[in-house]
């Protein structure tokens, strides 16, 4: 007899899941991924503690007191005694009021810049006073001519209502003459500014 040939049967049934393998080698790392979309804004936090009160700057107050020649300041002024400026220019009306004609309170502890101008007849100075005592930093004056005094310096104190004054210093020898109408045919002014700076 002759050999058949048979066409093949069909598949056997799927024999058990082998154990799995070891693990192989980690693979090289991809590309980056685009960057995804922007997420919604989360909801707003809690203010925070109010922090310190910074330094204060600037100009904190301000005064001009002045005199007018006639008819301020008939009298001379004698050696040892304070300029007069009994009129009242802008001020901010708080820490520096007046206590008379001549004397000035300065209110707060602080540093104040103090400017004045005076004429006078006289050759002579001036100096600033607090609470009685002269500023010897404070001296201006002039030898000869017709100008007028003009002084400007930085003031501290360390006590509350301190007094400040402008004076015709003890140690000189000449009342000074307090100019009326210098220069012209009006009443010529002399003035005392202080600016609390800090």
């Amino acid at each position: 007899m002759g050999r058949c040939i048979c066409p093949p049967g069909p598949p056997g049934p799927e024999g058990p899941e082998g154990p799995q393998g070891p693990q192989g080698e980690q693979g090289p790392e991809g590309p980056q991924g685009i960057q995804g979309p922007q997420g919604p804004t989360g909801e707003q936090g809690a203010t925070g503690a109010t922090g310190a009160t910074g330094p204060s700057e600037g100009i904190l107050a301000y005064a001009d007191f002045y005199a007018l020649m006639p008819p301020d300041n008939t009298a001379t002024v004698a050696v040892g005694t304070d300029v007069d400026f009994p009129q009242d220019g802008p001020s901010s009306m708080t820490t520096i009021t007046r206590v008379n004609d001549s004397e000035f309170n300065l209110g707060a502890i602080g540093t104040y810049q103090v400017l004045f101008q005076v004429s006078v007849d006289e050759a002579g100075q001036l100096v600033l006073t607090l609470d009685g005592a002269e500023l010897a930093y404070t001296v201006v004056g002039r030898a000869t001519g017709t100008s007028q005094i003009v002084g400007m310096a930085l003031v501290s104190t360390t006590e509350t209502d301190s007094i400040l004054t402008v004076r015709n210093p003890a140690n000189n020898a000449t009342a000074l003459t307090i100019t009326p109408m210098a220069g012209g045919t009006e009443p010529v002014s002399a003035h005392l500014v202080i600016t609390q700076i800090a």
